[in-house]
């Protein structure tokens, strides 16, 4: 169920991009897999440059992610693919992987159908600005919670700080190491 969802999903980007359907057409006919536990995706690529599911066997790419991809992609996309791991065709592999970071979606042409060209521009427009707000937002909270742990309730010590209390703690070890050595050469 659930890669029919993302095969379809997959499929619905690389209808609005013709530059990507493009580039997976010369790989027709290759299989690919993503295995991600519990989830295992196994897909080729159509003559049109889609892809569809299929259960074959001899796959020419595999890529494997953690378990925590999810939650790391939430971070960013090349953050969540730093940590893969792919084994196979370097040609398509490569391929595979622009073609999967640059896909986007274009929301406005989907809300056009739905709404109308202009609704859809101002929808998009109004959800970019919002989106553009709660990320500035949470950014501002998370520079006010550690300036107010750093400065004011001195939960953090800022880096100057802690330069001055290594460099001090480095000086007070030189000096005990200098008294075991005197204390030393009394016996």
């Amino acid at each position: 169920m659930i890669e029919g969802l993302v095969l379809g999903a997959l499929n619905h980007l690389l209808g609005q991009a013709a530059w990507a359907r493009q580039q997976l057409r010369a790989f027709a006919g290759r299989h690919a897999r993503f295995d991600m536990p519990p989830w295992r995706l196994v897909f080729c690529i159509d003559p049109e440059g889609r892809v569809e599911a299929t259960t074959g066997e001899a796959v020419d790419v595999t890529v494997t992610l953690p378990a925590d991809t999810p939650l790391v992609a939430l971070g960013g996309l090349d953050r969540a693919m730093a940590a893969a791991h792919v084994t196979g065709n370097a040609e398509f592999a490569t391929t595979l992987s622009f073609v999967l970071k640059n896909l986007r979606w274009d929301a406005e042409e989907d809300l056009s159908k739905l709404v109308g060209d202009i609704a859809a521009q101002r929808i998009v427009g109004v959800s970019s600005r919002l989106t553009s707000w709660q990320r500035q937002a949470a950014r501002n909270l998370a520079e006010n919670v550690a300036e107010y742990w750093g400065n004011e309730s001195a939960l953090l010590v800022n880096t100057r700080e802690m330069s001055i209390f290594r460099a001090e703690l480095a000086e007070f070890n030189r000096r005990i190491e200098q008294l075991e050595i005197r204390a030393g050469s009394l016996r």
